[in-house]
């Protein structure tokens, strides 16, 4: 109500005929700042209109002005007009679509809602899912071939406990993913997707390499990419780097997929932020994020293919590692957000509310370099703090919303509006996409497409087509260039095509069919 007040005097002065001054806070434009909480669907709080009514009021105690709400858990969604089948979990019955409750109710509060998407989790129950259309029951344990998905472990272990997941490096899999993510921007009015499990699985060996990725599929299309024949190690530098690809190739798909079908959707996703920072390990590409887990979200903001990441910087504050942790890993956000955005996502559950404040005012701090963090999103709603089994949900919930909001320095004293995306709002720049196969519909896996600018003010980018022969460039600058491919080992070349890259759109590569070189 408070965020409607302004609208509803305005609207009285216009029918009344008289003058009606709004509060002097609507006058001015509010600071922007992204402060959300993570809505997981494990617990209740998007299970019946009621509950959705309580997290909104729950929302707007601590000036909240956006929701990152679990949609898609384990490819059951939250949802009823999705390619993902209806979730099992116990909601109100039909036609109640939970993601249909939310937008309304937190659209007419004036917060966004982000749909949050769990990529890699196929399942993770000993009884399968009452759908037939799952993906568990479609391309899990029970299946064969190609139609199976499961991730696997090099020892060849595919299940933990009950736990499946998907192998990104399959490109049936990858295809199920964005088409379905598509399917949500498509049906429902959200402001955004939040990828989550964009990586491979937990549970390695070792912390400095990924134990997952033996899928059958992903194998074959390694070594057909690599000329090899062996399986490799999991510590193969080479086969590290091309699971990573895979893992940035199903991004780049999603926030190209997503730009078809609304271009002023967000894609934000929730970043690995495991031990210490690249302060302490010597580097990005020395962190447990880039090694174990093989997600690269510090590269997906420089490709400008991540609008925001939403940091799990899971930490105990009365943890004097930890603590050190959390704040080289704020620090590590701030700077490398460049020109898109990162957000500080601390671990409610792991804090007492005053060391959950004491992370906040953390988060939004400047760092040395001058940079500040896009915001703050609390893990999570559930659980807003550790002394919840204590002193029981609601209590603890008023007490963090007083915390962040009262008292001095308390950092969401104001309410803030959600920061902007200029790059969308307004683009400088277009994006390129295109398919490559043999005549007989064979996806030209691998192959490389180079783009050479035509116009001044462009540059050079290479980029390989995925498992599907789909290849994509973002943000590239307006004006034309000549699309080349170097096709692999025994297929023909194809003459080059021009491409004319505008503003805000998506321009088609259009490639002939390759045949076998003569």
């Amino acid at each position: 109500m408070r965020r409607l007040l302004p609208t509803l005097l305005a609207c009285a002065g216009l029918l009344t005929g008289t003058a009606v001054a709004a509060p002097a806070q609507a006058e001015d434009n509010p600071p922007e700042q992204w402060r959300s909480y993570w809505v997981d669907a494990f617990n209740e709080g998007i299970y019946t209109p009621d509950q959705v009514g309580t997290l909104i009021d729950d929302a707007l105690a601590v000036n909240a002005n956006a929701l990152i709400v679990q949609t898609a858990r384990r490819y059951d969604c939250f949802c009823n007009r999705a390619l993902y089948p209806r979730t099992d979990a116990a909601i109100d019955p039909a036609p109640y679509d939970p993601l249909d409750e939310v937008i309304e109710q937190a659209h007419a509060a004036g917060l966004e809602v982000h749909a949050w998407v769990n990529v890699n989790t196929m399942w993770n129950s000993a009884t399968p899912p009452r759908s037939a259309d799952h993906v568990f029951n479609r391309h899990g344990p029970g299946a064969t071939g190609a139609d199976r998905w499961l991730n696997r472990k090099a020892d060849g272990t595919e299940l933990v406990g009950a736990n499946a997941y998907i192998d990104p490096g399959h490109p049936d899999a990858v295809e199920y993913i964005v088409s379905a993510v598509q399917s949500i921007v498509r049906e429902y009015d959200v402001d955004g997707i939040n990828l989550d499990y964009i990586r491979y699985p937990d549970g390695s060996s070792t912390t400095t390499h990924s134990d997952w990725g033996y899928n059958e599929v992903s194998l074959e299309r390694f070594r057909q990419a690599t000329g090899r024949t062996d399986t490799p190690d999991p510590a193969d530098p080479q086969w590290s780097d091309w699971r990573r690809d895979q893992v940035t190739n199903l991004v780049r798909r999603v926030y190209l997929g997503m730009w078809e079908v609304d271009p002023g959707a967000r894609l934000s996703m929730d970043a690995i932020t495991y031990g210490f920072g690249p302060q302490t390990t010597g580097g990005w590409e020395t962190t447990r994020t880039y090694r174990e887990v093989l997600q690269d979200w510090s590269g997906w903001l420089d490709e400008g293919i991540m609008d925001t990441v939403v940091a799990m910087n899971y930490k105990r504050d009365w943890n004097q590692d930890q603590a050190r942790m959390f704040a080289e890993w704020t620090e590590y956000l701030a700077d490398a957000q460049g020109e898109r955005q990162a957000v500080n996502g601390p671990a409610l559950y792991l804090n007492s509310v005053s060391d959950s404040l004491a992370q906040a005012r953390l988060s939004l701090a400047p760092t040395e370099a001058g940079n500040t963090a896009a915001g703050w999103s609390g893990y999570s709603y559930a659980n807003p703090s550790m002394d919840v089994p204590e002193a029981g949900r609601p209590a603890e919930q008023e007490r963090l919303a007083e915390a962040l909001t009262s008292g001095p320095d308390a950092p969401f004293a104001e309410e803030a509006a959600v920061p902007g995306m200029p790059w969308k709002a307004r683009p400088e720049d277009g994006h390129i996409t295109g398919e490559l196969a043999l005549r007989d519909g064979t996806p030209l896996d691998g192959a490389e497409v180079t783009l050479t600018p035509l116009t001044p003010g462009g540059e050079r980018h290479t980029r390989r087509a995925d498992g599907s022969g789909w290849f994509g460039f973002a943000h590239v600058e307006p004006g034309l260039y000549l699309a080349r491919v170097a096709p692999p080992r025994g297929v023909e070349r194809v003459p080059a095509e021009v491409v004319r890259v505008q503003r805000g759109t998506i321009a088609e590569a259009e490639f002939p069919a390759f045949g076998p070189r003569r």
